[in-house]
């Protein structure tokens, strides 16, 4: 569908101002597909005439569709396995150690989508049952798209989805087959809470007042669409809730370098990122002694 440019830009200015994501000229291709569900639904002939529907409210169904409909909710099962692999070999057993007396371990999966990376980590922990006996694991997938969010809380998925990424082992192990798709298995449901959730504004605050840790906190691909200032306020929130000691995980080829102070590459580990130490004092320089 063709899509004029006083439309383009609406459409940029609106996705930025509801998730911070831009809509560069690069990218505005995927405009008219995009939206021409919408198109469809409101039995309409073009994108500009979507638009001239548009009400910039909060409130408006319209523009939350719009937005919606724009996001790219590409995800996958096991998405970049080596990263899930060195999440195991080597991630798990440090905060297993470092959280041995709590038995407690929090992950937050940023940008969630329709659920599948959430799941993953949940698969991690249930297939090391004798491992993780008796410990505490809480998954918190969030996504600023409502109704990825909505997919992700039926946890049903179709042939399509449910073989991306997963070995026919896997499925039958995870998920059951019903009419209505491929559906997750209570085991790994309870594992993981997902809710609707911008990266670029707080966290609700837990009862008692306190903020949310978690250990472990996977923002990847997430960051694609932010310029570098709202990379570096996005960097800033995920930073405040990484424990002291937690571990970041990017998408393939992200990286903190130039955007924070806050987080650093972990040596040997492309893809994991840790609080960066801070800068020792720089010793004063001593004044040789004056000679008598």
């Amino acid at each position: 569908m063709q899509v004029s440019l006083a439309s383009e830009r609406l459409l940029a200015e609106l996705l930025r101002a509801r998730t911070g994501q831009e809509l560069p000229d690069n990218r505005r291709w995927r405009i008219g597909t995009a939206l021409s569900g919408l198109c469809r639904e409101y039995g309409i002939d073009s994108i500009d005439q979507l638009v001239a529907m548009f009400s910039p409210t909060r409130q408006s169904v319209l523009a939350r569709q719009m937005v919606e409909a724009l996001l790219n909710n590409e995800t996958y099962f096991f998405r970049d396995r080596a990263l899930f692999d060195h999440l195991v070999g080597h991630v798990l057993p440090t905060l297993a150690e470092t959280r041995a007396e709590s038995r407690t371990l929090t992950i937050w999966s940023v940008g969630c989508s329709t659920g599948q990376e959430a799941l993953t980590l949940a698969m991690l922990f249930a297939s090391q049952e004798a491992r993780w006996a008796g410990w505490t694991i809480s998954i918190l997938g969030t996504d600023v798209s409502g109704s990825v969010i909505e997919i992700a809380r039926k946890g049903c998925y179709t042939p399509f989805q449910i073989q991306r990424g997963l070995a026919m082992g896997e499925m039958m192990r995870w998920f059951e087959e019903t009419p209505q798709g491929w559906r997750v298995r209570e085991r790994l449901r309870r594992m993981i809470r997902f809710e609707e959730h911008n990266l670029l504004d707080p966290l609700p605050a837990l009862p008692g007042g306190q903020m949310p840790t978690f250990d472990i906190v996977l923002c990847r691909n997430v960051l694609l669409y932010f310029d570098a200032a709202t990379r570096e306020r996005a960097f800033a929130r995920v930073a405040s809730a990484l424990a002291p000691d937690g571990w970041l995980m990017l998408g393939a080829g992200e990286t903190t370098l130039g955007l924070t102070d806050r987080l650093s590459p972990e040596r040997g580990a492309p893809g994991f990122f840790r609080h960066a130490k801070p800068a020792k004092p720089r010793r004063a320089a001593v004044a040789p002694a004056a000679i008598a």
